[in-house]
């Protein structure tokens, strides 16, 4: 029943990222890893100047922390994938180097609740580190977000990661 509109969304995503100019890297797309809610393998790909859109599949370990009853699932590992649409501002920190600060919204499916497959809305806060002389960006943020299935409640997600954009 989910399946059709997250496929429609994410074909929408991809032509969308595909007929844009990926001006604000000379290498527009970047992968690496994220540790922390989640840990696994990040992606982003430039939009323009000032929009990315940014994907992750891992797995979050520990328990869901927005759970049925408050509860945790007892240290058992939960697979992760979330997509978030991300707006910079490089005009924050007036420094040589590149710190743009980020914010965006997203959509996270995992394994959640007492183990059953769990959709939430997901607003993004960061900062990144886009050295000048080498093609990789370091990044921190966090992650308010509110559950909408299988069961209702609010959490924050943070995490730091690295990436290196492929020629």
């Amino acid at each position: 029943m989910m399946k059709k509109p997250w496929s429609t969304l994410l074909r929408i995503v991809t032509i969308y990222a595909a007929l844009q100019g990926a001006t604000a890297q000379v290498r527009p797309f970047g992968i690496g890893v994220i540790v922390g809610e989640p840990m696994g393998v990040n992606g982003k790909m430039w939009i323009n100047d000032a929009a990315a859109v940014v994907g992750s599949i891992g797995w979050s370990v520990g328990g869901d922390r927005i759970g049925r009853d408050d509860s945790y699932d007892h240290g058992r590992d939960r697979w992760h994938v979330h997509i978030d649409y991300l707006w910079h501002s490089f005009a924050v920190f007036n420094m040589v180097e590149r710190y743009p600060v980020y914010a965006g919204i997203g959509a996270r499916i995992n394994s959640g609740a007492a183990m059953n497959a769990s959709l939430a809305i997901r607003g993004v806060i960061g900062v990144a580190w886009l050295p000048l002389s080498v093609p990789i960006d370091f990044f921190m943020e966090l992650i308010p977000m509110a559950q909408v299935s299988s069961s209702k409640g609010f959490g924050l997600d943070a995490g730091v990661g690295i990436r290196y954009f492929i020629p």
